[in-house]
């Protein structure tokens, strides 16, 4: 069942997600060669807590991380470990927290220095598809219709491999509500969208092709022809004329373009 939201409870969920926004902006001043995952995983529940809120992810179905941190050929739910990052690896970021009982959760694709201009495309296309994938979060459209966008940018205009066993959700009380937002579709499928409806849309796009595995600790997703897979992850409120964006990446961009050690297209 799709729970709409009031406009009030709308604006408690916007403080959620521009939590997660002020913390990946917060990391994105520390990312370098050399720091491991496990130290940002540990800085991104210090900060969460210190802003009176809580991580979603930790203990979520038994996750036992603050956030999910995916480098290179990861696709989503990597786990923070001791291995320092490198010069050229990508690293998606995805965390969400639960503030005045409303969740937050999005996720944004750092290079940490210059993985090429190959890998510097997929980036920059994967995150105009969710743009796209926005544009389409308005009453009266169907969640096909945001999952055509997204397929049609990246698939069918980029050749790129769109994840079929991950998908966007609804967001709300709870971490993971109704609908389901994949990021491949028919225009004019799926459940149809109503205002006050909160969505977390996250194309998931990789290099190479669309097929992916996951590893023995049954969480961590990889490409399985081990290409670079990104990762990014907008939370959206479905109005009648056009989506409102309630989580902010401009707080990220500003600290990326700072930081000498990312390379960025923006």
């Amino acid at each position: 069942m799709m729970i709409v939201k009031t406009d009030e409870q709308v604006e408690l969920m916007r403080q959620s997600a521009l939590l997660v926004s002020k913390t990946l902006a917060e990391m994105a001043k520390v990312l370098k060669p050399g720091i491991t995952t496990l130290a940002i995983d540990n800085m991104i529940s210090e900060f969460v807590r210190d802003h009176h809120a809580v991580p979603s992810f930790l203990n979520y179905n038994g996750y036992p991380f603050n956030s999910c941190i995916s480098v290179n050929d990861v696709v989503v739910h990597g786990f923070p470990n001791k291995a320092p990052l490198k010069e050229g690896d990508i690293i998606s970021i995805d965390i969400g927290v639960i503030l005045n009982g409303w969740h937050g959760d999005h996720a944004y694709t750092f290079a940490i220095g210059n993985p090429g201009a190959e890998v510097m495309k997929l980036i920059e296309i994967t995150k105009e598809s969710l743009y796209k994938g926005i544009e389409k979060a308005v009453a009266g459209n169907r969640v096909g219709d945001i999952a055509f966008a997204i397929q049609e940018h990246t698939e069918k205009k980029n050749g790129y491999g769109v994840v079929r066993e991950l998908v966007g959700h609804g967001l709300g009380k709870h971490l993971h509500e109704d609908p389901q937002v994949p990021n491949y579709g028919k225009r004019g499928s799926g459940a149809k969208l109503k205002e006050g409806l909160v969505l977390a849309i996250e194309p998931m796009i990789n290099m190479g092709k669309k097929d992916v595995y996951t590893e023995d600790d049954g969480w961590t997703v990889r490409t399985k022809d081990g290409k670079p897979s990104v990762h990014f992850e907008h939370d959206v409120c479905v109005r009648k004329n056009k989506a409102d964006i309630l989580s902010d990446y401009s707080i990220i961009e500003h600290q990326e373009r700072l930081n000498p050690n990312l390379f960025t297209n923006n």
